[in-house]
């Protein structure tokens, strides 16, 4: 069964055509492009990335705006009726803003903006977004990120933690958070927001092909839906 994958484009976004790229060369469909002033999104629609980037400039605080977007209500519904979201970097920054999931991301420590390669340690191995990785092995993923901490209470954190829905941890210090939480999943587990970028590492060109199996674990789970 053919699916229908969509990319979320925010004044300021600048990861929207990878994004895009990435689907379309690992599910050999186009995803449709929607535009954040849309109230609605379309009838068919099976996965929206929420990518990176700076939405409306990153102004209040990141993300906040773009969650408040006419398309972001179409977003929260979708998720709601078990619809995967992918929110990368700005994307999880908006998707935390949007309540879809818990916390905020802060400042790196040091306030700098770290951009490399970094190891990820796959925490949970059996979600809809890691399935073809292995609970406990370790990844490469680039990530590019000022805002990149990621910040909740420690109630919250035990629960995200207990709950297997932590996704990811960064395999060293990468922006002085506590736990180095990278990605968080949703209670459905249908909703993933992480830092680092997969969709700049979905072939050996780019220095890493480990992203790939992110997104081919998704589309083989809606293909066959």
């Amino acid at each position: 069964m053919a699916f229908t994958a969509g990319v979320i484009t925010f004044p300021g976004s600048n990861c929207d055509r990878d994004m895009a790229v990435a689907i379309r060369d690992i599910s050999g469909r186009e995803p449709l492009r929607l535009w954040h002033g849309d109230a609605d999104l379309p009838g068919n629609i099976d996965f929206i990335a929420v990518p990176g980037g700076f939405s409306y400039g990153d102004y209040l605080r990141s993300g906040a705006m773009a969650a408040n977007s006419p398309i972001m209500r179409s977003v929260i519904a979708a998720a709601d009726r078990g619809v995967p979201v992918l929110g990368v970097c700005n994307g999880f920054q908006v998707l935390t803003e949007a309540r879809l999931l818990p916390g905020a991301l802060m400042r790196n420590a040091g306030i700098h903006f770290v951009c490399r390669t970094v190891p990820l340690v796959v925490e949970n191995g059996s979600s809809l977004f890691t399935s073809r990785y292995e609970t406990g092995s370790t990844i490469q993923i680039p990530v590019a990120h000022h805002d990149g901490n990621y910040y909740a209470d420690d109630e919250t954190l035990d629960e995200l933690e207990g709950e297997g829905r932590v996704a990811f941890r960064y395999g060293e210090n990468v922006n002085g958070s506590a736990r180095q939480i990278a990605g968080v999943l949703n209670a459905k587990g249908n909703v993933l927001g992480m830092m680092p970028h997969p969709e700049r590492a979905i072939e050996d060109a780019q220095g890493s092909a480990d992203g790939r199996a992110l997104f081919e674990g998704v589309f083989e789970s809606l293909s066959v839906a």
